[in-house]
């Protein structure tokens, strides 16, 4: 069987036909600023996360609430997940 990766369970040969139809509608020319306008706004909205997460941190400070348990909670997953790839390593399928 041969394994070929998919991004968001899309193959490649779907993308491909997707960007032809958005050439096909836009036109090669505007494609660029469709880009440029898309990044603009992916830019923007991750800026706009990361304030949001800065004002939390921010107010938890402030408050004196104690954030240490999401480090305790954090190191427990993580020693899980360690776990599970030793344990499933063994057991893994090859596509």
């Amino acid at each position: 069987m041969i394994y070929q990766p998919t991004f968001l369970f899309i193959s490649g040969a779907e993308i491909a036909f997707i960007l032809f139809i958005v050439i096909m509608v836009f036109g090669a020319d505007k494609l660029p600023e469709i880009a440029r306008g898309l990044g603009k706004g992916m830019r923007t909205l991750k800026d706009a996360t990361n304030d949001i997460k800065q004002e939390i941190t921010k107010t938890v400070e402030k408050n004196g609430i104690d954030t240490s348990i999401t480090t305790d909670v954090k190191k427990e997953l993580d020693k899980v997940k360690d776990d599970l790839e030793d344990f499933s390593g063994s057991v893994k399928r090859k596509f």
